[in-house]
């Protein structure tokens, strides 16, 4: 029987890949599950740190503070936070940009 078994798994015809996806499913399912989930919040976490929607946080934050809402230290801590990740987003820009620019360069030697 084990013998025959063998035969069928390693058969052409059976489609050992496919095999291997069913046997696997129970313990690939969760994880695949896991991946497709951080790759949806890594997708939001980068929209909400573009720089289009920092500035319009800024933006916001600066209305805020204007008419009242909240408190100048608050104002404050949130608008530094801000400015350090807008700093941050244009440092990783001009950081991609150098990369791309040599990497051109190499290929053009």
């Amino acid at each position: 029987m084990a013998h025959q078994l063998g035969i069928l798994i390693a058969s052409p015809q059976f489609g050992k890949p496919m095999f291997f996806d069913i046997l696997m499913a129970p313990v690939m399912a969760p994880i695949s599950g896991i991946s497709w989930i951080a790759g949806k919040v890594l997708e939001q976490a980068t929209a909400e740190m573009s720089q289009e929607n920092l500035g319009k946080r800024l933006l916001a934050l600066q209305m805020a503070f204007d008419m009242g809402e909240i408190p100048e230290a608050e104002f404050e801590v949130q608008e530094e936070q801000l400015l350090l990740a807008i700093q941050a987003m244009e440092d990783l820009e001009r950081q991609i940009a150098a990369q791309m620019a040599a990497e051109a360069a190499e290929l053009g030697e």
